[in-house]
């Protein structure tokens, strides 16, 4: 039973509460929270928000993340001309009016869309954002012919974010009298598809006084590029893809921390050279890029991390390209994680001349190799090996192709140790002292239990002192016959010398 206490608070209550049923608290909050709140959903429901009051009107007139691509599917701007539909125009209108209604004494912070329309079409609506001082820009665009670099966006002093994606066929940038007097506040700047026939060499553009705050530079397909000169003093991070005409790339930056460079240089030029000098780098990828005639890397000491892969066009390389390859490698001799893919495997395999002219991985703790592992390969591992004194952990990576025989291993052919392969290994004993005395961590990828793998897992059980785990990755069994081989393998493996006490192997299979 309720006391009268209880009742007097209630009828309190009630009363002071009534009618604010009525009362939109939502609308009372501060402009920049119900922006972000906004900014949760795609821009057609903050659109459809507008027709509540005025004051969602006012919100949707200044609202400063105008992302037209949740409206527009990426895909719609692969559609050639003739295929260009009504609804796709009518969009493209209603992004220009949406820039035209927009309240004058807002800023704009961020401008995204993908569409296919015409050069006049596409400088009008970045004028449009730049007269709203536009802080990030990002577009996408496929016209029916070329067109030229933007020119409002060199001067804008409020533009930190430019990324310009072209679809066929492409766009050109200014002159470089007019490229280098702007982007006085970018520190962000991505281009695709740039066509450069006509101006192949970019040796003065990306310096300090045209890009004073420059911090990500991305280059995509810049076709008839062959010579690039970049030296930011701002620059953080760097990539370059795709620009397969390139002969010469010169870097120098004192702040660069990450560098990838992928499928990029002349494969059929002997001019093509690289250049970096960063004291400051920590992450490098060279991916699918062909071979270099000459290859300098000055300063790589804060090196952590380097992945390496080339494409080669043949197996018959140049002294220089060779020479090339070697100094490459060697200007990572400072770094801490290593990978290395089966082309440059190859190179160090098959080019004994040259491996000796590389310097030691003394700080190298993680090496990652992808190879075929085919028995020409067994040289170039020990000299890896050779080269890491102190690795922690060593992944293999094998490549089956199946179009290589591979022996098998099949312990009641051979007697102990007689195998060329257990023989070799055993005869660089005193040189991967080192390199056996701290590995902690074998992990093989794609083991088949063939000779050459049974025998290097054989030789770092027996002689790994301080080895903690090996991991056997194996395919799955295609029959019974073949499941009781592997079986039988595997018993004879546990059954090895093992060195380290606190070892142990796990047998997994490959997903």
């Amino acid at each position: 039973m309720e006391t009268r206490s209880t009742k007097r608070k209630k009828l309190w209550f009630a009363s002071n509460n009534e009618g604010d049923n009525d009362i939109d608290k939502i609308s009372d909050l501060p402009d920049a929270i119900l922006h972000h709140i906004l900014l949760l959903l795609p821009l057609k429901s903050i659109a459809q928000t507008s027709v509540l009051s005025q004051r969602w009107r006012s919100l949707w007139s200044s609202f400063p993340d105008l992302d037209f691509t949740t409206m527009n599917p990426s895909k719609a701007i692969c559609s050639t001309p003739k295929l260009k539909s009504k609804r796709w125009w009518s969009s493209m209108d209603f992004i220009a009016n949406v820039l035209a209604l927009r309240d004058k004494h807002s800023d704009l912070r961020a401008l995204r869309f993908r569409a296919h329309l015409s050069f006049s079409h596409l400088n009008g609506l970045i004028r449009r954002a730049i007269r709203c001082n536009v802080q990030e820009l990002d577009v996408e665009v496929a016209t029916g012919d070329y067109f030229n670099f933007p020119r409002g966006v060199i001067t804008s002093e409020s533009l930190r974010v430019l990324k310009l994606r072209s679809r066929y066929p492409g766009f050109r940038l200014l002159p470089s009298s007019v490229m280098t007097i702007g982007f006085p506040s970018l520190h962000t700047l991505s281009l695709s598809l740039v066509i450069l026939y006509e101006q192949s060499s970019l040796l003065d553009l990306f310096t300090e006084s045209s890009f004073p705050c420059l911090k990500n530079l991305n280059l995509d397909a810049c076709f008839g590029m062959k010579h690039l000169k970049v030296c930011c003093r701002a620059l953080e991070d760097l990539t370059i893809e795709n620009c397969f005409q390139l002969h010469s790339l010169d870097i120098c930056s004192a702040k660069l921390e990450n560098l990838r460079v992928a499928s990029c240089f002349d494969a059929y030029s002997d001019k093509t050279w690289f250049k970096v000098n960063a004291p400051r780098l920590r992450s490098i990828s060279w991916e699918y890029n062909s071979i270099t005639a000459s290859s300098s890397l000055v300063n790589l000491t804060s090196l952590h991390e380097a992945s390496v892969g080339f494409s080669l066009l043949h197996e018959n390389l140049s002294v220089e390209k060779l020479q090339s390859v070697c100094n490459f490698l060697s200007g990572l001799s400072h770094v801490h994680s290593l990978t290395l893919d089966s082309q440059c495997v190859e190179i160090l395999s098959n080019k004994n001349d040259i491996i000796n002219l590389l310097h030691p991985f003394n700080n190298l703790k993680v090496l990652e190799l992808h190879t075929g592992f085919e028995k020409n390969n067994v040289p170039g591992l020990a000299f890896l090996f050779r080269s890491s004194p102190t690795l922690h952990t060593l992944i293999l990576k094998i490549i089956n192709d199946f179009k290589t025989e591979r022996r098998q291993w099949n312990r009641d052919l051979w007697d102990l140790s007689t195998s060329a392969e257990e023989q070799y290994w055993e005869s660089q004993l005193q040189a991967l002292r080192p390199f056996l005395d701290h590995l902690k961590v074998v992990k093989i990828h794609g083991f088949l239990e063939c000779e050459n793998e049974v025998s290097l897992a054989k030789f770092l059980l027996k002689h790994g002192k301080d080895l903690q785990e090996m991991t056997l990755c194996t395919a799955k069994c295609c029959n019974f016959k073949d499941s009781l081989r592997r079986q039988k393998v595997r018993s004879q493996i546990m059954g090895f010398s093992w060195a380290s006490s606190n070892a142990k192997i796990v047998f997994l299979l490959s997903s």
